[in-house]
């Protein structure tokens, strides 16, 4: 495996994950104890809310109900972005077991060639 699709498949991906968590951690924290079924969620939306291809759309609604639409449209976008979120862990996952076994297997060629 090339560096580049390490970088493309592994080290981008868990940098931007990582980021992304980073940043929503503080809203996740009540009373000192986090809350990692919210922060899965709040950290999903980034990843969840370009996928989405239906906006309920308010209309008619006063600014309450406007408001309550766009926070379920979030909410839904979390728990898509959760599941894409899960998606590139367990790929990066993948290409760094693959690219461990790829090292492994340099390592052995370069030793038994001499």
């Amino acid at each position: 495996m090339r560096r580049k699709e390490f970088l493309e498949n592994v080290a981008v991906p868990l940098l931007g994950i990582a980021v992304v968590m980073f940043i929503v951690y503080p809203f996740c924290v009540e009373n000192g104890v986090c809350d990692y079924r919210k922060l899965w969620i709040v950290s999903g939306i980034p990843f969840g809310v370009q996928k989405m291809y239906f906006w309920m759309i308010p209309k008619g609604f006063d600014i309450g109900g406007t408001v309550g639409m766009f926070a379920f449209n979030l909410l839904v976008g979390g728990l898509i972005g959760s599941m894409v979120l899960t998606w590139r862990l367990l790929m990066a996952g993948k290409y760094l077991l693959k690219s461990i076994g790829y090292g492994g297997l340099w390592i052995v060629k370069k030793a038994f060639r001499t």
